[in-house]
């Protein structure tokens, strides 16, 4: 039985007839626990079979879980919607302080339905929800002016969250994002794009309610045991530290860093926009997010003199993780650091995925290389290794394409290599493009089989270090390796926990967590549960188009060497024919 009745409140928003409803679903959260659990449900029962992913039809369902605002960590939130991006499951996740909002204003999930004539933005106070006007917000392409302006009309500073997108959300770009709080997202997939067909330019969220618990002495001996594990680990410490660019070097040195569109997996300026020269020569501050003692996330001041007044200067905060690093660094050959930091910024501005967005520039950079296009289709832009001006430029054409050639771009990747050629050197895995790991056949299994083709659903590339790099494993044994990790990152995307605090939060520690909020679920059941969530991806998934026999293996990853030695095709073919017998097995239960 659930200890706070509002986490069972699930928000419905009609946006076409501007009205809401609220009902109580406990059923998400004392079955399924919340989060991606109360998430995908939601996404099944809302999403009609075959919904235009640009369609009023097409829900956005926010989620969060049983330990959010309570325990160190629990900070993330869940949105699944239809992809724009692949026609089939999206989810995001995006920590800052939209988990935190989204439970003090007493919900456990909101669904949004339906699309405006007009722009707008919707304002939810606790069990206030207004439609407020956005016509004068519309058309701004830069996202952080969204957000200022937002900030200084709506009440619940400090508790609140502004969720909002820019102009690749509004240009209906595949891969937009939505910005919470300058420096989080929800980044791949599209929910942006999703945002802006609604005309749904913004969300703020805010609430001031109070959490009940089942035993506050044991409460406070639980919330001290979770923070000082993870004050004194050494990962965590190496996150506060350096952020998670302090795993470029390291990859770099391994031969798993994905380099000037993976024709080699080390970079000889890696040095130049690691973790220690950001932090050394531009680290600004470190921020956290709510309820988070670690502070991962790593903003640059970069300074910048103005051309035509001596001794002024413009200074721009720019958030740097490994993702954008490499997506838009090593492979594309970038090693200025100031120059990687404000090609960062200009996808910040517009709010394009920055992942999805470098894999793009490096395919059309070799593409042009090899004569597949020209200047001709780029409208005179010359992409060459190292260029961050042009592919500077090259993002405002994404969002505004002045042509045919960036209006596909803007569709993803693998409408590009369809329409262009280039398929071997496409580096995209069921329609995601690649994440920043070449470190073995793990990691792209991983994004093969992954409920989301994410690096983060099943972290193949930690087999790949921990073990592949040691001994080799059956490709049957990879599989259900994966599978089994995946199945557990259901119960932490549902509670929902940030998945650095995976080493933290074992199965033990999450039944007592449960407990204290009023659930109790044991560790065996928690592994029934990340089976069945996991069974209801796939059944959404499949329900949508998704086949095995549809996921093309990119040419590319056969012919680099990665730590673990040569990737075999034939080894992940095994592979993957053992998870499509046990997932689409269990599917049909």
């Amino acid at each position: 039985m659930l200890k706070d009745d509002f986490l069972s409140r699930v928000l419905h928003i009609d946006l076409t007839k501007k009205c809401f409803r609220i009902e109580k679903r406990p059923e998400l959260f004392e079955e399924l626990i919340g989060g991606a659990g109360a998430a995908i449900r939601l996404l099944r029962e809302e999403c009609p079979p075959g919904a235009d992913p640009l369609g009023p039809e097409n829900p956005i369902v926010f989620a969060v879980g049983p330990l959010t605002s309570l325990f160190p960590l629990a900070s993330k939130t869940v949105a699944m919607f239809k992809s724009p991006h692949t026609g089939n499951l999206g989810e995001s996740h995006c920590g800052g302080r939209s988990a935190v909002s989204i439970r003090l204003a007493g919900y456990g999930a909101i669904v949004i339905k339906g699309a405006s004539e007009v722009p707008l933005y919707l304002a939810i106070h606790g069990n206030q929800i207004f439609f407020r006007d956005a016509s004068s917000l519309w058309g701004m392409g830069n996202s952080f002016t969204v957000g200022r302006i937002i900030r200084e009309n709506e009440p619940g500073a400090g508790i609140r969250t502004i969720m909002r997108i820019g102009g690749a959300g509004e240009s209906l770009v595949s891969y937009a994002c939505v910005t919470t709080e300058t420096y989080r997202h929800f980044g791949r997939l599209g929910l942006g794009a999703v945002f802006g067909s609604k005309k749904l330019k913004a969300v703020v969220i805010s609430g001031k309610h109070s959490l009940p618990i089942a035993d506050r002495k044991e409460y406070r001996t639980l919330y001290d045991e979770i923070y000082q594990t993870a004050v004194t680990s050494t990962v965590m410490k190496k996150y506060h530290d350096l952020g998670t660019a302090g795993n470029v070097l390291p990859l770099n040195e391994l031969g798993g860093l994905p380099t000037e569109n993976l024709k080699s997996a080390r970079f000889a300026g890696a040095a130049g926009i690691s973790g220690e020269a950001l932090a050394e020569q531009y680290l600004g501050r470190r921020l956290a997010c709510a309820h988070c003692p670690v502070s991962c996330i790593h903003i640059a001041a970069l300074r910048e003199p103005y051309a035509d007044e001596s001794y002024f200067y413009k200074t721009s905060m720019i958030s740097y993780d490994y993702e954008p690093i490499y997506a838009l660094g090593s492979l594309l050959g970038i090693s200025a650091p100031e120059g990687l930091l404000k090609l960062m910024e200009q996808v910040e501005i517009w709010g394009l995925d920055a992942m999805t967005t470098g894999v793009i520039f490096a395919w059309a950079t070799e593409a042009m290389e090899r004569g597949l296009i020209s200047e001709r289709e780029t409208d005179g832009l010359r992409f060459a290794w190292g260029d961050f001006k042009t592919y500077a430029q090259a993002v405002r054409m994404i969002v505004e394409p002045p042509n045919e050639f960036f209006r596909t771009l803007a569709g993803g990747l693998d409408r590009a290599a369809e329409r262009y050629g280039g398929k071997d050197f496409a580096l995209t895995f069921g329609g995601n493009e690649m994440a920043g790991y070449h470190t073995g056949p793990g990691s792209h299994l991983g994004s093969l089989m992954g409920a989301r083709h994410s690096h983060l659903d099943n972290a193949g590339y930690s087999v790949d270090q921990n073990i592949l790099m040691k001994k080799s494993m059956p490709p049957e044994e990879l599989a259900q390796s994966l599978l089994a990790e995946e199945r557990w990152r259901q119960i932490l995307s549902s509670l929902v926990v940030c998945f650095f605090a995976r080493g933290i939060y074992s199965p033990e520690l999450v039944s007592r967590t449960l407990r204290i909020s009023g659930m109790n679920i044991s560790p065996s059941d928690l592994t029934r549960i990340g089976e069945e969530i996991h069974r209801e991806k796939y059944l959404f998934k499949v329900r949508e188009g998704f086949s095995f026999a549809s996921l093309r293996l990119p040419r590319r990853i056969f012919e680099v060497a990665s730590p673990a030695g040569a990737i075999e095709e034939e080894y992940l073919r095994k592979a993957l024919a053992f998870v499509e017998k046990d997932v689409l097995g269990k599917a049909s239960l």
